[in-house]
């Protein structure tokens, strides 16, 4: 998993794509969990134009991108945001992905000037405290109609 964060210009311009061997745009994230669930649905206000694409880590697709990536699917301490191929997590991650996000959101990209071991530092605690503090579904999230076509659940064909 790398740790780079992806500049602005480039990035925002990408679109998520799906190819087997370069994914592009995607978030993978924990689908039973609802602080997770609940970031999600923040993308997705922020981001009107479907440039971020998602797929839960309990999916075909995000368990395949996690195990390929380091993460173990069953017991994910990050969620993964690929750019342009390269999977980063955490708050390089989240970094990443707020960089093709539309003016303003893009601007909280400006949050990585924190120092990263206290970034880091605060999203550990948050991950491993995740259900404890917004608990957690029996069943992935069911995406609404008008988005569904953002959310990949299996890995594209050869």
């Amino acid at each position: 998993m790398n740790s780079r964060i992806a500049s602005p210009p480039a990035a925002a311009k990408a679109s998520g794509s799906v190819t087997p061997t370069k994914p592009d745009g995607i978030m993978v994230f924990d689908g039973i969990c609802n602080f997770c669930s609940g970031y999600v649905r923040l993308v997705l206000m922020m981001d009107r134009e479907g440039v971020i694409r998602f797929t839960p880590i309990q999916s075909a697709y995000g368990r395949q991108l996690c195990e390929k990536h380091g993460v173990n699917p069953d017991d994910p301490s990050t969620f993964l945001f690929f750019d342009n191929g390269e999977a980063i997590g955490g708050t390089n991650g989240m970094a990443a992905m707020l960089a093709r996000m539309p003016l303003p959101w893009r601007a909280l990209r400006a949050l990585v000037a924190i120092p990263q071991p206290i970034r880091n530092a605060v999203y550990r605690w948050t991950a491993r405290n995740r259900y404890h503090l917004l608990g957690k579904r029996r069943e992935c999230m069911i995406p609404p109609p008008h988005v569904r076509q953002r959310f990949i659940t299996e890995p594209p064909a050869l």
